[in-house]
Order: C-alpha cells, then structure tokens, then sequence
C-alpha cells in the first residue's frame, strides 16, 4: 500500500495534511470530553439532593423504629416518622432522575459537538485520500518497463487537456501510436505525476 506521493512537494503536502487531519480530530474530541464533562457537573445539586435526601430517610425511619417500641402510643408516634422517610425518598428519587437527566444531555452534547465538525471534515478529506492510495497502490504494479509507461502515456493522452499534450509534442496521439520513446516517456510522466508516482527507469531525450 502507498500511502504518500513520490514527489517531495506533494509528499510533503500530504503529510502535514494528514497531520492538520489528526490534529483537527484529537482537537474535537477534547472539546466533546470538555463539553461532556462541563455538562455532567450541573448533575452536582442532584446527587446531593440524592444523597441527603437517602440519609434522611434512614435517620428518620430509625427514629420511627425506636418510637415504634413505645408500648401503647409508638405505632402512632412512628407513622409521621414513616411518612416523612418516604416524603425523602421520593425527594431523593426526584435527585437522581435529574441527575440521569442531564447525564444524558451531557452524551448528547459531547457526541453532537465533537462528531458533526469531524464528520463534515472526514467526508471532505478521507474519500481523495482513500482515492490517491488506491490509484498509487495499483499504479505501483505498471512503471517496470518501457511497456508500462506506455500504458500511462495512453491515460495521458485520455485525460491531460489539450494545451498540456500540446507541449509534450506536436502530434502527440500520432506518437504515441509509433511509440516514440521521448513522447511515450514525457506523456507518461505527465499521468504518473498525477498519481503521485515517479516512473523508475525514464528514456531519455
């Protein structure tokens, strides 16, 4: 697999782009875990709520618990102490409901501010760059011989515009087709240029 172009300018771009890339996600993602975190700390009253309202119930049920021994009036004594320890609970539930609340807000918001910039950038950035390594991949397997620069030199003639062929040769289909080794090398190297790829052995003019 060839990830990066043969010729040093286009290299060198790629790679501080793919740099830029990886800076851009790790960028985001912080600010995700930042936001994440920002948001989960305003579940704080919550868990207080949830905490205090807990102990309450207990030191109040264990207040009924021992009125509740009293002979003759404890069952009356112990039931406001009952009351009030499940008036706390529920306090207590209502504590952790809203700290399930915004616990959820709190992954909604990192994941929606962290994926949407990267997801944008990647749809931009990642198909070229899959494109490019794919092209130089298989563009690897055809600049062996003079017969593979041939068949570059015919996707030259395909695809350069025509004031690019024009100053490779006057005629440069009619080259190509007598297989003049100038016109075939300089069309080839204009496609593998392209690509990112240098052809190994170059005829000489």
């Amino acid at each position: 697999m060839k990830l990066y172009a043969d010729t040093a300018g286009r290299r060198t771009f790629q790679v501080v782009v793919d740099l830029l890339f990886v800076v851009w996600l790790v960028a985001w993602v912080w600010i995700g875990l930042a936001v994440h975190d920002g948001t989960t700390a305003l579940a704080a009253p919550g868990r207080q709520t949830d905490e205090s309202a807990t102990a309450m119930a207990g030191q109040l049920r264990d207040a009924g618990g021992r009125l509740d021994d009293v002979p003759l009036i404890g069952d009356e004594v112990a039931t406001p102490f009952d009351k009030a320890a499940d008036a706390s609970d529920g306090l207590a539930e209502a504590g952790r409901s809203s700290v399930r609340a915004v616990e959820r807000l709190a992954l909604v918001l990192g994941l929606s501010i962290a994926l949407i910039p990267i997801l944008v950038v990647t749809a931009f950035y990642l198909p070229g760059r899959v494109r490019f390594v794919r092209e130089a991949t298989a563009g690897l397997r055809f600049i062996d011989s003079a017969d593979d620069l041939d068949l570059f030199a015919l996707r030259a003639l395909t695809n350069q515009p025509m004031r690019v062929l024009a100053r490779v040769s006057e005629d440069p289909a009619g080259d190509w087709r007598r297989r003049d080794p100038v016109v075939v090398a300089r069309l080839a190297e204009l496609e593998l240029k392209d690509v990112g790829l240098r052809p190994r052995r170059m005829p000489s003019a």
